[in-house]
């Protein structure tokens, strides 16, 4: 008889409730973007913990909302898609929001479309009162049918708790991971993560969301370690904006985010940032597929309620 544990818990909610913090606090590791920006979790994001009998996959996905363009469609749909796959699914609520306007479309939405094992987190509680989270807990248990477990992820409060309640739920199983894994994505896709993160803690307005980044080369045989990354904008304006006078924002961007790569790797790095206009990138399904992002069916994707 198998005395293992293992399965994926996919972590989904209304876009800037924590989802990333979340993810990043139950595996232990900074995997997942953060900003105080919405909508910065593009793609889905896998981050592995095992211990001794057990082993979660935990999935971030992108914020769910009424999306209406072919990007965020694909994006809401992508979330969607990595609910209804899911061994567990954790409604991941925002306290404070819900303490100053309860509103249950979304996580009632998303927990329709999931598995029988369902959970929820009521993040944020570092941010409310405690009288305000006694009387938020039953309330959601009521709203949505699930249990709810009051947690802080970005001070951890309640997250271990959490855990050890998600890896009692999962199926019996072997590992589907070694045990030193902590993603299933490759290193790439987490350095062209940091580098789309520096975007959105240095660049204003529409622009971070008008940047994709994408790696070209990656020669881990050098020292210091060549990365090639492309910077994908819509617009000639925007290259402009992305590059500064005289190049000097980009070199800023550059050295943020190498920073941050030597930290991830642990390598020295030489990180080479070239900025190239894909017009509309966002809007056309071609560009989308050729950046490796999920397109929309023809019908549209179900909206939260």
């Amino acid at each position: 008889m198998n005395d293992t544990r293992a399965g994926t818990v996919t972590l989904a909610g209304a876009p800037n409730v924590g989802k990333s913090t979340l993810l990043n606090a139950l595996v232990g590791e900074e995997l997942s973007i953060v900003t105080p920006r919405p909508q910065t979790t593009w793609q889905q994001v896998a981050g592995i913990y095992s211990g001794s009998a057990h082993q979660i996959i935990f999935i971030d996905t992108p914020g769910l909302f009424a999306a209406r363009d072919l990007f965020h469609r694909g994006m809401v749909e992508t979330a969607y898609r990595a609910i209804e796959d899911a061994d567990v699914v954790l409604a991941v609520l925002d306290a404070v929001a819900l303490s100053r306007r309860g509103r249950w479309g979304v996580p009632r939405a998303l927990l329709e479309r999931a598995p029988a094992r369902q959970m929820a987190a009521l993040n944020k509680i570092d941010a409310i009162s405690g009288r305000a989270v006694e009387a938020l807990v039953p309330e959601a248990e009521r709203e949505l049918g699930a249990r709810v477990f009051p947690i802080s992820a970005l001070d951890g409060t309640g997250v271990e708790e959490l855990r050890e309640a998600l890896q009692a739920e999962l199926p019996r199983s072997p590992f589907l991971f070694p045990p030193d894994f902590i993603a299933s994505e490759p290193v790439r896709f987490f350095v062209a993560e940091l580098v789309r993160e520096s975007v959105f803690e240095l660049y204003h307005q529409e622009i971070p969301y008008s940047v994709f980044c994408r790696l070209e080369q990656f020669r881990e045989d050098d020292d210091p370690v060549y990365i090639q990354a492309i910077l994908y904008v819509e617009r000639s304006s925007q290259k402009g904006i992305l590059i500064g006078d005289g190049g000097r924002a980009i070199r800023r961007l550059g050295s943020r985010a190498r920073t941050k790569i030597e930290r991830f790797v642990d390598r020295r790095v030489y990180l080479d940032l070239r900025v190239k206009v894909l017009a509309g990138w966002r809007r056309k399904r071609g560009h989308l597929r050729r950046l490796g992002f999920a397109v929309p069916r023809d019908h549209e994707t179900q909206r939260p309620r």
